[in-house]
């Protein structure tokens, strides 16, 4: 792509900027949890109608995901976007204090707010490149709910609806800016439901089976098998239904839930048939029953050479974002909150040298950076294996900050953060006119796709049977 055409479509995103910057604010106003973005959905599927897409609502019937879609024929580029946020993170922002607005509410602790609104500006300017310049093919907008743990993306392509698709491009937030490095751990989240029989603990407890007393017998299962898995896997648990409050009425039903992580579908298929084991074991020793359920998955990353390339070339084209000295102060204030080890495991995490005294990113970090032990799971991993996907990680927050944290929180509606959202939107746009501009790079992705996938067959995490859970359905019994 000429050095004009570049310009030309980093001007077309300068151009939106103020709109785009205030919806991401709306979305971190109202932080909203898996597949109850409602508002969020609505605010995105709004902008898409103002700017001119055609729109497609409840996409994979999920009432929160919304689909945007401009341009005629072939190629077809999807933009992936999110707004999902998480409980008990509720923080006000531009504040380095832990200052809740709602105690115990929820809070944009990972920047959704920021990815589906840079996601969304990235589309419509290629939009507007592609009708400027009369080019064929279309753009799509997919506003994608329930990432943190609902794998909605694993419903929605379950559903089919990335199979014309051609290729597909996502960002998140993060503390550097740089095209992803595409290591992920494909997962499961699974209840394990256990049934015993209710008595009185003191007058007659020889007669009650004890479900909690099943949980923490599983838990304790699960800890002692932690030595004997492969070290980059990953498993938590949380007990989700202790069987009630009262200790003298023996605990007749009891839930806990597992997130199974691993390197890849088959070690992480693996891994959770050793703990459904354990599971049926600790029924065994308690005389209880056990259900297992799966609420969702994700694949690992499968890479793409010739989009990292591609990605990385427009990252260099365009240089790190620019951040003034009030961003730097607000970030170093950030810092002061922090450890030198969350600081110093941030570098780690993208192959850098730690640099103490830097607040904000300041270099486009190499590709494939970092060892990719200190990764998590995404359900851009599903979309990965029927569809070349790329990933860019944008600077949007100060060094060190942990995912996940009120920090992060605090940082969403930041000068910096709107800067690194626009340079990811950037990238991200000039990446996929670059695509429209040369159809034999999307040739390339598709045979580098074919090529790591040979032998390899695609199973969903997500089973057939599985229903997203979304409040106000039917649940699956």
């Amino acid at each position: 792509m000429s050095v004009k055409n570049t310009s030309e479509v980093w001007n077309l995103v300068e151009a939106k900027r103020e709109a785009f910057f205030a919806l991401s604010d709306r979305i971190w106003e109202m932080p909203e949890l898996n597949f109850e973005e409602h508002r969020s959905c609505a605010d995105h599927t709004e902008m898409l109608e103002q700017q001119g897409f055609r729109v497609t609502p409840g996409v994979a019937d999920i009432p929160t995901a919304v689909m945007g879609e401009a341009g005629e024929g072939s190629p077809v580029i999807a933009i992936l976007g999110e707004y999902d946020a998480l409980p008990g993170l509720s923080q006000e922002a531009g504040v380095a204090e832990q200052r809740p607005i709602i105690p115990g509410g929820n809070g944009h602790g990972c920047g959704h707010n920021l990815l589906g609104s840079g996601s969304l500006m990235a589309a419509t300017a290629v939009k507007d490149y592609l009708a400027a310049h009369g080019l064929k093919g279309r753009v799509r907008y997919y506003g994608c709910p329930a990432e943190e743990g609902g794998s909605a993306k694993g419903f929605m392509v379950r559903a089919g609806v990335f199979d014309d698709v051609d290729i597909a491009i996502s960002w998140h937030p993060a503390p550097f800016a740089g095209v992803n490095n595409p290591i992920s751990l494909a997962c499961n989240e699974i209840n394990f439901h256990f049934r015993g029989r209710a008595s009185h603990a003191a007058a007659s407890p020889h007669l009650g089976r004890s479900a909690l007393d099943a949980v923490e017998l599983m838990n304790v299962g699960v800890n002692y098998m932690r030595e004997h898995m492969p070290s980059t896997a990953r498993i938590h648990y949380a007990v989700t239904d202790t069987g009630g409050s009262a200790p003298n009425v023996v605990q007749a039903n009891a839930t806990v839930r597992y997130l199974i992580r691993a390197r890849d579908l088959p070690e992480m298929q693996a891994l959770l048939n050793r703990v459904k084991k354990i599971a049926e074991g600790a029924a065994l020793m308690t005389e209880t029953s056990v259900r297992s359920e799966i609420v969702s998955g994700d694949a690992n990353l499968v890479g793409n050479t010739p989009l990292e390339q591609l990605m990385h070339r427009n990252l260099e084209r365009l240089g790190p974002p620019v951040f003034d000295e009030q961003d730097k102060a607000f970030a170093a204030e950030i810092q002061k909150t922090l450890t030198p080890d969350d600081i110093k495991s941030s570098f780690a995490r993208f192959g850098l040298k730690p640099r103490m005294g830097v607040p904000l990113c300041d270099i486009i970090f190499p590709p494939e950076s970092g060892d990719g032990t200190l990764v998590g799971s995404t359900d851009v991993g599903t979309v990965s294996w029927v569809v070349p996907t790329v990933q860019m990680r944008g600077a949007t927050y100060a060094i060190g900050t942990p995912g996940h944290s009120w920090q992060l929180v605090a940082q969403g509606k930041a000068p910096a953060a709107h800067k690194g959202m626009e340079h990811a939107a950037k990238v991200m746009a000039a990446t996929a006119v670059d695509l429209f501009l040369n159809l034999p790079l999307i040739e390339e992705a598709k045979a580098d796709f074919r090529e790591r996938l040979a032998g390899t067959p695609f199973v969903n995490p997500i089973p057939d049977d599985v229903n997203p859970p979304i409040p106000g359905r039917l649940a699956d019994v």
